[in-house]
Protein backbone atom coordinates (compact mmCIF):
# COMPACT_ATOMS: atom_id res chain seq x y z
CA UNK A 1 0.00 0.00 0.00
CA UNK A 2 1.39 3.39 -0.97
CA UNK A 3 1.92 5.82 1.90
CA UNK A 4 1.20 8.72 -0.42
CA UNK A 5 0.40 9.19 -4.11
CA UNK A 6 -0.36 11.98 -6.56
CA UNK A 7 -1.70 12.18 -10.11
CA UNK A 8 -1.86 15.36 -12.21
CA UNK A 9 -3.32 16.31 -15.57
CA UNK A 10 -2.89 19.35 -17.78
CA UNK A 11 -5.87 18.78 -20.04
CA UNK A 12 -6.97 16.31 -22.71
CA UNK A 13 -7.62 16.98 -26.38
CA UNK A 14 -6.18 16.74 -29.87
CA UNK A 15 -2.59 16.13 -28.80
CA UNK A 16 -0.62 13.99 -31.26
CA UNK A 17 3.10 13.38 -31.76
CA UNK A 18 2.99 14.77 -35.27
CA UNK A 19 1.55 18.05 -33.99
CA UNK A 20 4.10 18.87 -31.27
CA UNK A 21 7.58 20.08 -32.07
CA UNK A 22 10.34 18.43 -30.01
CA UNK A 23 10.76 21.56 -27.89
CA UNK A 24 7.00 21.63 -27.18
CA UNK A 25 6.98 17.97 -26.20
CA UNK A 26 9.91 18.60 -23.87
CA UNK A 27 8.30 21.69 -22.33
CA UNK A 28 5.06 19.91 -21.48
CA UNK A 29 6.86 16.89 -20.04
CA UNK A 30 9.11 19.12 -17.96
CA UNK A 31 6.31 21.10 -16.39
CA UNK A 32 4.12 18.06 -15.72
CA UNK A 33 7.07 16.42 -14.00
CA UNK A 34 7.76 19.58 -12.03
CA UNK A 35 4.12 19.76 -10.95
CA UNK A 36 4.16 16.15 -9.76
CA UNK A 37 7.42 16.70 -7.89
CA UNK A 38 6.07 19.85 -6.22
CA UNK A 39 3.05 17.97 -4.92
CA UNK A 40 5.19 15.01 -3.94
CA UNK A 41 7.50 17.26 -1.91
CA UNK A 42 4.53 18.31 0.22
CA UNK A 43 3.38 14.72 0.72
CA UNK A 44 6.88 13.41 1.49
CA UNK A 45 7.12 15.98 4.27
CA UNK A 46 3.88 14.68 5.78
CA UNK A 47 1.75 17.48 4.36
CA UNK A 48 -1.97 17.21 3.64
CA UNK A 49 -3.34 16.14 0.29
CA UNK A 50 -5.08 19.53 0.00
CA UNK A 51 -1.77 21.35 0.42
CA UNK A 52 -0.12 19.20 -2.25
CA UNK A 53 -2.98 19.82 -4.67
CA UNK A 54 -3.01 23.58 -4.15
CA UNK A 55 0.76 23.86 -4.57
CA UNK A 56 0.74 21.76 -7.74
CA UNK A 57 -2.22 23.47 -9.39
CA UNK A 58 -0.83 26.94 -8.68
CA UNK A 59 2.13 26.03 -10.91
CA UNK A 60 -0.23 25.05 -13.71
CA UNK A 61 -2.33 28.19 -13.25
CA UNK A 62 0.79 30.33 -13.66
CA UNK A 63 2.05 28.53 -16.76
CA UNK A 64 0.77 29.85 -20.14
CA UNK A 65 1.03 26.37 -21.64
CA UNK A 66 -2.28 25.47 -20.01
CA UNK A 67 -5.89 26.63 -20.10
CA UNK A 68 -6.04 27.75 -16.47
CA UNK A 69 -5.04 31.06 -14.91
CA UNK A 70 -2.44 32.74 -17.11
CA UNK A 71 -2.99 31.17 -20.52
CA UNK A 72 -6.75 30.68 -20.13
CA UNK A 73 -9.05 30.96 -23.13
CA UNK A 74 -11.20 34.00 -23.91
CA UNK A 75 -14.95 34.39 -23.85
CA UNK A 76 -16.80 35.66 -26.94
CA UNK A 77 -16.71 39.14 -25.34
CA UNK A 78 -12.92 39.05 -25.13
CA UNK A 79 -12.76 38.43 -21.38
CA UNK A 80 -11.20 35.66 -19.33
CA UNK A 81 -13.41 33.89 -16.76
CA UNK A 82 -11.82 31.28 -14.50
CA UNK A 83 -13.38 28.35 -12.63
CA UNK A 84 -11.99 25.99 -9.98
CA UNK A 85 -13.02 23.52 -7.30
CA UNK A 86 -11.44 21.45 -4.53
CA UNK A 87 -12.70 18.69 -2.24
CA UNK A 88 -11.44 16.92 0.89
CA UNK A 89 -12.28 13.21 0.85
CA UNK A 90 -11.89 12.89 4.60
CA UNK A 91 -14.62 15.36 5.54
CA UNK A 92 -16.47 15.82 2.21
CA UNK A 93 -15.82 19.55 2.60
CA UNK A 94 -15.72 21.28 -0.78
CA UNK A 95 -15.31 24.72 -2.32
CA UNK A 96 -15.68 26.15 -5.79
CA UNK A 97 -15.58 29.41 -7.74
CA UNK A 98 -16.77 30.28 -11.24
CA UNK A 99 -16.32 33.31 -13.46
CA UNK A 100 -13.52 34.94 -11.48
CA UNK A 101 -11.54 37.51 -13.45
CA UNK A 102 -9.02 39.00 -11.03
CA UNK A 103 -7.92 36.22 -8.68
CA UNK A 104 -4.47 34.96 -9.65
CA UNK A 105 -5.01 31.46 -8.28
CA UNK A 106 -8.62 30.27 -8.57
CA UNK A 107 -7.75 26.98 -6.86
CA UNK A 108 -6.80 28.95 -3.74
CA UNK A 109 -10.06 30.86 -3.94
CA UNK A 110 -11.95 27.56 -4.09
CA UNK A 111 -10.10 26.33 -1.02
CA UNK A 112 -10.84 29.57 0.81
CA UNK A 113 -14.54 29.12 0.06
CA UNK A 114 -14.34 25.62 1.50
CA UNK A 115 -12.46 26.58 4.65
CA UNK A 116 -13.54 30.15 5.42
CA UNK A 117 -17.13 30.52 4.25
CA UNK A 118 -20.42 28.77 5.02
CA UNK A 119 -20.85 28.07 1.29
CA UNK A 120 -19.59 25.65 -1.34
CA UNK A 121 -19.87 27.61 -4.59
CA UNK A 122 -19.34 31.33 -5.29
CA UNK A 123 -19.44 33.04 -8.69
CA UNK A 124 -18.44 36.19 -10.54
CA UNK A 125 -17.59 39.46 -8.83
CA UNK A 126 -18.67 38.09 -5.47
CA UNK A 127 -16.14 35.26 -5.72
CA UNK A 128 -13.35 37.72 -6.57
CA UNK A 129 -14.40 39.97 -3.69
CA UNK A 130 -14.39 37.05 -1.29
CA UNK A 131 -10.94 36.00 -2.48
CA UNK A 132 -9.63 39.51 -1.82
CA UNK A 133 -11.19 39.48 1.64
CA UNK A 134 -9.17 36.35 2.38
CA UNK A 135 -5.93 38.01 1.38
CA UNK A 136 -5.51 36.14 -1.89
CA UNK A 137 -3.51 37.84 -4.63
CA UNK A 138 -5.56 39.91 -7.07
CA UNK A 139 -4.27 40.89 -10.52
CA UNK A 140 -5.41 42.94 -13.48
CA UNK A 141 -7.25 40.88 -16.13
CA UNK A 142 -4.36 41.58 -18.52
CA UNK A 143 -2.20 39.28 -16.37
CA UNK A 144 -4.00 36.29 -17.90
CA UNK A 145 -3.68 37.45 -21.53
CA UNK A 146 -1.72 35.33 -24.01
CA UNK A 147 -1.45 35.96 -27.74
CA UNK A 148 -2.09 32.31 -28.58
CA UNK A 149 -5.47 32.29 -26.86
CA UNK A 150 -6.45 35.60 -28.44
CA UNK A 151 -5.73 34.23 -31.91
CA UNK A 152 -7.75 31.11 -31.06
CA UNK A 153 -10.68 33.34 -30.08
CA UNK A 154 -10.52 35.28 -33.34
CA UNK A 155 -10.47 32.06 -35.38
CA UNK A 156 -13.41 30.59 -33.47
CA UNK A 157 -15.53 33.73 -33.72
CA UNK A 158 -14.83 33.96 -37.45
CA UNK A 159 -15.87 30.33 -37.81
CA UNK A 160 -19.14 31.02 -35.97
CA UNK A 161 -19.74 34.29 -37.81
CA UNK A 162 -19.75 36.27 -34.57
CA UNK A 163 -18.33 39.78 -34.04
CA UNK A 164 -14.73 40.02 -32.89
CA UNK A 165 -14.26 42.17 -29.78
CA UNK A 166 -11.69 44.94 -29.56
CA UNK A 167 -8.24 43.65 -28.65
CA UNK A 168 -7.41 44.64 -25.04
CA UNK A 169 -5.38 47.85 -25.04
CA UNK A 170 -3.06 46.48 -22.34
CA UNK A 171 -2.30 43.27 -24.20
CA UNK A 172 1.41 42.47 -24.65
CA UNK A 173 2.80 43.65 -27.97
CA UNK A 174 4.18 40.23 -28.83
CA UNK A 175 4.19 36.65 -27.67
CA UNK A 176 6.85 35.65 -25.14
CA UNK A 177 9.07 32.62 -25.61
CA UNK A 178 7.19 30.46 -23.12
CA UNK A 179 3.78 31.11 -24.64
CA UNK A 180 5.21 30.38 -28.10
CA UNK A 181 5.78 26.77 -26.95
CA UNK A 182 2.10 26.22 -26.22
CA UNK A 183 0.17 23.70 -28.29
CA UNK A 184 -3.44 24.37 -29.28
CA UNK A 185 -5.09 21.19 -28.06
CA UNK A 186 -8.53 22.40 -29.08
CA UNK A 187 -10.85 25.05 -27.68
CA UNK A 188 -11.08 23.35 -24.27
CA UNK A 189 -8.63 22.54 -21.55
CA UNK A 190 -8.39 22.00 -17.81
CA UNK A 191 -5.80 21.19 -15.16
CA UNK A 192 -6.26 19.04 -12.10
CA UNK A 193 -4.54 17.08 -9.34
CA UNK A 194 -5.63 14.25 -7.04
CA UNK A 195 -3.62 13.13 -4.04
CA UNK A 196 -3.42 10.66 -1.16
CA UNK A 197 -1.53 11.79 1.93
CA UNK A 198 0.22 9.85 4.70
CA UNK A 199 -2.89 10.14 6.89
CA UNK A 200 -4.89 8.18 4.32
CA UNK A 201 -6.91 11.18 3.13
CA UNK A 202 -7.65 11.64 -0.56
CA UNK A 203 -8.49 14.98 -2.16
CA UNK A 204 -9.07 16.44 -5.62
CA UNK A 205 -8.77 19.83 -7.28
CA UNK A 206 -9.52 21.19 -10.76
CA UNK A 207 -8.99 24.58 -12.45
CA UNK A 208 -9.85 25.90 -15.91
CA UNK A 209 -10.41 28.83 -18.22
CA UNK A 210 -13.36 27.04 -19.79
CA UNK A 211 -14.13 27.02 -23.51
CA UNK A 212 -12.92 29.39 -26.21
CA UNK A 213 -15.65 31.86 -27.24
CA UNK A 214 -18.01 30.76 -24.47
CA UNK A 215 -21.10 32.93 -24.16
CA UNK A 216 -23.82 33.87 -21.67
CA UNK A 217 -21.70 33.15 -18.60
CA UNK A 218 -21.25 29.49 -19.52
CA UNK A 219 -19.91 27.27 -16.71
CA UNK A 220 -18.60 23.76 -17.35
CA UNK A 221 -17.98 20.79 -15.11
CA UNK A 222 -14.70 21.90 -13.51
CA UNK A 223 -16.19 23.89 -10.60
CA UNK A 224 -19.14 21.54 -10.14
CA UNK A 225 -18.70 19.13 -7.24
CA UNK A 226 -19.63 15.67 -8.47
CA UNK A 227 -19.14 16.45 -12.14
CA UNK A 228 -15.57 17.66 -12.59
CA UNK A 229 -14.26 17.09 -9.08
CA UNK A 230 -15.11 14.68 -6.27
CA UNK A 231 -13.31 13.03 -3.37
CA UNK A 232 -14.33 10.62 -0.64
CA UNK A 233 -12.21 8.36 1.54
CA UNK A 234 -14.88 5.72 1.02
CA UNK A 235 -13.77 5.33 -2.60
CA UNK A 236 -11.37 7.71 -4.38
CA UNK A 237 -10.60 11.22 -5.58
CA UNK A 238 -11.26 12.27 -9.18
CA UNK A 239 -10.48 15.28 -11.40
CA UNK A 240 -11.85 15.56 -14.94
CA UNK A 241 -11.02 17.37 -18.17
CA UNK A 242 -12.89 17.62 -21.44
CA UNK A 243 -16.26 18.61 -22.85
CA UNK A 244 -17.84 19.79 -19.63
CA UNK A 245 -21.47 19.54 -20.69
CA UNK A 246 -21.10 15.77 -21.02
CA UNK A 247 -19.27 15.39 -17.72
CA UNK A 248 -22.07 17.30 -16.01
CA UNK A 249 -24.77 15.08 -17.50
CA UNK A 250 -22.97 11.94 -16.37
CA UNK A 251 -21.82 13.29 -12.98
CA UNK A 252 -18.55 11.66 -13.97
CA UNK A 253 -16.43 12.27 -10.87
CA UNK A 254 -19.09 11.18 -8.38
CA UNK A 255 -20.14 8.20 -10.48
CA UNK A 256 -16.58 6.87 -10.61
CA UNK A 257 -16.48 7.05 -6.82
CA UNK A 258 -19.82 5.22 -6.62
CA UNK A 259 -18.60 2.42 -8.88
CA UNK A 260 -15.61 1.90 -6.60
CA UNK A 261 -17.55 2.17 -3.34
CA UNK A 262 -20.80 0.45 -4.20
CA UNK A 263 -19.91 -1.97 -6.98
CA UNK A 264 -16.40 -2.83 -5.87
CA UNK A 265 -14.73 -2.00 -9.18
CA UNK A 266 -11.00 -1.41 -9.26
CA UNK A 267 -10.07 2.22 -9.77
CA UNK A 268 -8.87 1.62 -13.33
CA UNK A 269 -12.02 -0.33 -14.24
CA UNK A 270 -14.21 2.46 -12.87
CA UNK A 271 -12.48 5.28 -14.77
CA UNK A 272 -12.45 3.21 -17.97
CA UNK A 273 -16.18 2.46 -17.67
CA UNK A 274 -17.05 6.13 -17.40
CA UNK A 275 -14.63 7.43 -20.02
CA UNK A 276 -14.27 4.66 -22.57
CA UNK A 277 -17.89 3.49 -22.41
CA UNK A 278 -20.38 5.98 -20.94
CA UNK A 279 -18.73 9.25 -22.02
CA UNK A 280 -17.83 7.91 -25.45
CA UNK A 281 -21.34 6.52 -25.99
CA UNK A 282 -22.83 9.93 -25.19
CA UNK A 283 -20.49 11.63 -27.64
CA UNK A 284 -18.29 13.41 -25.10
CA UNK A 285 -14.52 13.69 -25.19
CA UNK A 286 -12.06 14.04 -22.36
CA UNK A 287 -10.28 12.24 -19.59
CA UNK A 288 -9.97 11.71 -15.84
CA UNK A 289 -7.34 11.07 -13.20
CA UNK A 290 -8.01 9.32 -9.91
CA UNK A 291 -6.37 8.03 -6.74
CA UNK A 292 -7.75 5.73 -4.02
CA UNK A 293 -7.03 5.47 -0.29
CA UNK A 294 -5.20 2.16 -0.85
CA UNK A 295 -2.76 3.85 -3.23
CA UNK A 296 -4.31 2.83 -6.54
CA UNK A 297 -3.69 5.45 -9.24
CA UNK A 298 -5.50 5.63 -12.58
CA UNK A 299 -6.14 7.72 -15.65
CA UNK A 300 -8.26 7.24 -18.72
CA UNK A 301 -8.99 9.43 -21.78
CA UNK A 302 -10.74 8.98 -25.12
CA UNK A 303 -8.89 11.78 -26.90
CA UNK A 304 -5.59 11.45 -28.77
CA UNK A 305 -3.67 12.77 -25.78
CA UNK A 306 -3.71 14.05 -22.21
CA UNK A 307 -0.87 15.80 -20.40
CA UNK A 308 -0.40 13.72 -17.29
CA UNK A 309 1.96 12.59 -14.52
CA UNK A 310 1.85 10.31 -11.51
CA UNK A 311 4.17 9.66 -8.60
CA UNK A 312 3.90 7.67 -5.38
CA UNK A 313 5.91 6.64 -2.36
CA UNK A 314 8.43 4.05 -3.52
CA UNK A 315 7.47 4.39 -7.19
CA UNK A 316 9.20 6.21 -10.03
CA UNK A 317 7.46 9.20 -11.58
CA UNK A 318 5.66 8.57 -14.87
CA UNK A 319 4.95 11.41 -17.31
CA UNK A 320 2.87 11.01 -20.46
CA UNK A 321 1.25 12.95 -23.28
CA UNK A 322 0.13 10.56 -26.03
CA UNK A 323 -1.93 7.39 -26.14
CA UNK A 324 1.14 5.17 -26.51
CA UNK A 325 2.99 6.72 -23.57
CA UNK A 326 3.05 4.55 -20.42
Amino acid sequence: MAKWALVAHGGAGVIERAHLRPEQDAAYREVMGRVAQAGAAVLKAGGAALDAIEAAIQILEDDPLFNAGRGAVFTAQGDIELDASIMDGGTLAAGAVAGVTRTRHPISAARAVMEHSPHVFLGGEGADAFARSQGLEAVEPSFFFTERRWKSLVRELERQGLPIPRRPAVAPAKEDARTALAHDEGKRGTVGVVALDADGVVAAGTSTGGVTAKRWGRVGDSPIIGAGTYATNAACAVSCTGAGEYFIRLSVARTICALVELKGLSLQAAVDQLVQRDLTKLGGEGGVIAVAPDGQMAWSFNTSGMYRARIADGEAMVVGIYKDDP
